[in-house]
């Protein structure tokens, strides 16, 4: 299966530099480019892209209110922040407006390419130490809400457990390990959380963990 891509960002150079590369690949295709947000709109509801690489600052609309758009429909497409700062203050923005992870631009082409495939399997990019940084850097500014109690009770302890070593930023393979199961069970404990807490990916649930006070700053696996 071909991966359908939009490349969004201010920087026209930036852009062809992503372009060439990603071309390489037999797997992945760039069907479109995009200088900010209202353009990214314009093109991803012309070429139903499968992952969007979204810049964070860009003129008229930036990738936080872009991403909360195409996000927002049934069938919006992943999207996969890429910035330049590993602390940037609307990454976070990002995230809780639908973004399934994010990525520096300075990273390994190898990392990018994993990246892409993993946002467009399902996934969500956050095992990089930045992403956790950044969460918890929020969540020292921010006040929690009460937990979602009502929520919580129709997750069973496993599935309970499974969130919150997702919300600190442990992969599959972690999880399964902590808590001595096979791997096909964490991603059935996942998928549940999910479905029940109407939760698209980890990113969300991640969100979800911190805002609602599940997990602390400073909280590790």
């Amino acid at each position: 299966m071909t991966v359908r891509l939009l490349i969004v960002d201010d920087q026209e150079l930036i852009r062809i530099g992503f372009r060439l590369f990603l071309q390489t690949q037999s797997d992945l295709e760039v069907v479109g480019e995009a200088a900010d947000g209202h353009e990214a709109l314009a093109e991803a509801a012309v070429l139903h892209p499968d992952v969007v690489l979204m810049d964070v600052r860009m003129p008229r609309m930036d990738g936080v209110e872009a991403t909360a758009r195409l996000t927002a429909s049934g069938s919006a497409p992943r999207v996969l922040i890429l910035t330049t700062y590993d602390l940037d203050e609307y990454v976070f923005g990002a995230l809780r407006a639908g973004a399934s992870g994010f990525l520096l631009k300075d990273a390994p082409r190898e990392r990018l390419l994993e990246a892409i495939r993993v946002v467009h399997a399902g996934e969500a990019l956050l095992s990089p130490s930045i992403t956790r940084r950044l969460i918890e850097d929020y969540a020292t500014r921010t006040e929690p809400l009460q937990p979602p109690t009502e929520a919580l009770t129709g997750l069973t302890p496993r599935e309970r457990e499974t969130l919150l070593l997702v919300a600190r930023g442990m992969s599959n393979p972690e999880i399964a390990a902590h808590m001595v199961v096979t791997e096909a069970t964490v991603k059935s404990h996942v998928g549940s959380v999910f479905t029940k807490l109407h939760l698209r990916d980890r990113a969300q649930a991640v969100v979800f963990a911190y805002e609602n006070g599940l997990v602390h700053p400073g909280t590790r696996g």
